[in-house]
This record gives C-alpha cells, sequence and structure tokens, in this order.
C-alpha cells in the first residue's frame, strides 16, 4: 500500500458548512482559511485517547471513549478479543478477571480457569467463555484502583462495548464534536484466538466494511503487536497499519520462540522491512528517547511514530519527573510531554488526553 498517516491526520479538521448567503469574496476567504487551518493541524502530533480517556474512567467503556473524545483526542481506541460467539468486544485482554466485575457473580464462578495465552499462563475468566449476551450483563470497573482510587466511582456502571457500538459513538461524536473523531482498533491475541477458531481479522474486516470504513478517506487505524496479521490486513483493508513494539528482549507472539524479538525489528533494516506493510511504528515510549535514533530510522523509511503510553501519576512518568513519592500523584507530566514531542513524533497515545492536546497546543 504502503499508506501515510498523513491521511489520517489530514482528516482531522472538518469542513464547514457553507452560508447560503455567503459572498464569493467573503467564501473564497473562508476557504483559504479553512486550508490553512487544515495544513496546521494536519502537521500537529496526533492525540490517541488510550483505551479512551482511562485516566478519568474504566477502561474500555464508552463513558472513557466519549470523554477522551470530549477532551480533544483524535484517535479513541479499542482493544479488541472475541467472544464464545464470535463478537468483537473491547477488553485490553481476553482475561477480564481484573476489568469487569465477573468474580461478583456466582454463577459465572465455575468459569474460572487457567489458560496460556501467548506463552503465559494466566488464571480468570476469559472473553470466549461468555457469549456477548452473558458479558452484557456485567459491569466494568478500573483496572488500576490503586494508582486511580477515584476512578472507582464509575465501577459498575458501565457495560463491555462492542467494535460496532464504538463505531456507532464515534459516528455520534463527530456530529456532536463537529470534527471527525477516529478510531484505532487493535487486535489482541490474534494467533491465539485464530488457533480456538475464533479469527479477529475477519470479524474486523467485516466491520469496517459494513460501515465503509474500509479505504483512504475513512478516519481509521489498524493496530496489532504481531505482523503476519498486519502483512494479511495490508491485502484487506486500505487504511493505515500501526506495527506496534512491545519490551526489545520480547517477541511476537507470531514468530515463535526463535524468531526475531522487538529489538530486532527496530533496526533500520527491519524497520525497512516493516514499511513495506505497515505504515505507522508504535514503540513503548522508551524507544524514543536519547541516544535512541528510532525516531529518525523509522521516519527515514516512510514511517510515522506514534508512542505508548503517557499516563499523568508519579507511577509512570520519568524519575526525575517524579512530584513525590506517591505513585498515585501527578508527575511533571507536562515536561514528560515536551520531550515526546521534541524527538519529532507523529503523534501519541494517552491515558490523559486533555493532558496531551494541551501539552501539544
Amino acid at each position: 500500500m504502503s499508506s501515510s498517516m498523513r491521511r489520517a491526520g489530514a482528516i482531522v479538521a472538518g469542513v464547514a458548512t457553507l452560508l447560503l448567503t455567503a459572498t464569493p469574496v467573503a467564501e473564497a476567504a473562508r476557504t483559504d482559511a479553512r486550508a490553512a487551518k487544515q495544513g496546521t493541524d494536519a502537521q500537529k502530533p496526533l492525540i490517541f485517547a488510550h483505551r479512551g480517556a482511562s485516566g478519568y474512567r474504566p477502561e474500555h467503556t464508552l463513558a472513557s471513549y466519549a470523554l477522551g473524545a470530549r477532551m480533544g483526542a483524535d484517535f479513541i481506541e479499542p482493544d479488541l478479543v472475541s467472544t464464545k460467539d464470535g463478537v468483537l468486544v473491547a477488553r485490553h485482554e481476553n482475561e477480564i478477571g481484573g476489568t469487569t466485575n465477573v468474580a461478583d457473580r456466582p454463577e459465572f464462578a465455575s468459569r474460572r480457569t487457567t489458560k496460556t495465552i501467548d506463552g503465559v499462563a494466566l488464571t480468570g475468566w476469559f472473553t470466549e467463555d461468555f457469549t456477548l449476551a452473558e458479558l452484557k450483563t456485567l459491569r466494568a470497573k478500573e483496572r488500576i484502583p490503586e494508582i486511580r482510587p477515584r476512578n472507582r466511582l464509575y465501577d459498575g456502571r458501565y457495560e463491555v462495548p462492542t467494535l460496532q457500538e464504538v463505531v456507532d459513538l464515534s459516528r455520534r461524536l463527530s456530529k456532536e464534536l463537529g470534527r471527525e473523531v477516529g478510531i484505532a482498533p487493535e487486535t489482541k491475541h490474534p494467533t491465539y484466538f485464530r488457533s480456538i477458531g475464533l479469527p479477529l481479522e475477519e470479524q474486523l474486516v467485516r466491520t469496517l466494511k459494513q460501515n465503509r470504513l474500509d479505504g483512504r478517506r475513512a478516519k481509521v487505524v489498524v493496530q496489532s503487536f504481531e505482523t503476519k496479521n498486519l502483512q494479511l490486513l495490508n491485502r484487506a483493508v486500505d487504511v493505515p497499519l500501526v506495527q506496534l513494539f512491545d519490551a526489545r528482549t520480547a517477541r511476537p507472539a507470531d514468530v515463535g520462540a526463535t524468531g526475531p524479538t522487538y529489538g530486532d525489528l527496530a533496526t533500520p533494516e527491519s524497520l525497512r522491512q516493516i514499511a513495506r506493510y505497515a505504515d505507522v511504528a508504535g514503540p513503548p515510549k522508551d524507544y524514543i528517547w536519547a541516544p535512541s535514533t528510532f525516531v529518525a530510522d523509522a521516519h527515514r523509511v516512510g514511517l510515522k511514530v506514534v508512542p505508548y503510553t503517557f499516563r499523568n501519576e508519579n507511577a509512570f512518568t520519568p524519575d526525575d519527573l517524579d512530584s513525590s513519592a506517591d505513585p498515585a500523584q501527578y508527575g511533571n507530566a507536562f515536561e514528560e510531554y515536551r520531550r515526546a514531542f521534541a524527538t519529532g513524533i507523529d503523534g501519541l497515545f494517552s491515558d490523559n488526553p486533555d493532558t496531551a492536546v494541551e501539552a501539544r497546543g
């Protein structure tokens, strides 16, 4: 393909409705102003509301996504897993003991089990063991209450949303806000889900096509930590694709125990190969700090760079920007954003999109 993140960024600025009474001169002036604004907006780094505004609401809920968009994020990000009956829903992991009230539901106690997901043994409750109707009876809760105790206020209020509900929400928000709110779905554990007969890609492509979101005019980007499914998606949909990176010593789940690590994939030559099927590199934020040349190396082969995850709390800011020893208190997040934008990145993922938008401004 390989499409550019520029086209996703250029869609950020909406076109104003023309007044019927406008004179040609006035209309031309407005057109010039709009074009200038679009050019300016297209050059700004994009803000992705990471799991929504997850610094303020339980993650991957419609309330979290809506708040992120209203705070100014350009994209909302649903992570996708599958239900037993093949419906894509938004959860960070298919294990839902930490993000829903399933443990409080005695009728589901027998479904607690241990599974190996991408080589890691996990014990809990898994979306693939629940139908959509059953999942809809659960309610979301804050994943890290020790860091975000105020978010517990919203525990029990929100359902687990489907991908289609996120698409519908983005359209309602676009109308409400007068600008297009994009979506950035991520396929979670795609090799695992394919191995149990619940492939994510087919359902994702079907949903995008049904909603006419599979072309270059759609404000959609698709992400994955794996490589082979992105290569397949590159032939199935014409939207920007994001190759996500994990810790440098970790490996994508689809390359096996002897395949390249993410550190191997971050070399200039490997980035050149990634640019053949993807448009964006999405590394952990530690990849971008000096003396790393990752941003420059990616840009040199035509990849945009959108690192993750920026959060306001001391638990997540660099040590030299911590405000105290309390991990739940806010650190000097604005300085971290300043440093990040100074590297030349093209966007970032933030749990606190209001802070990110203000820092960008």
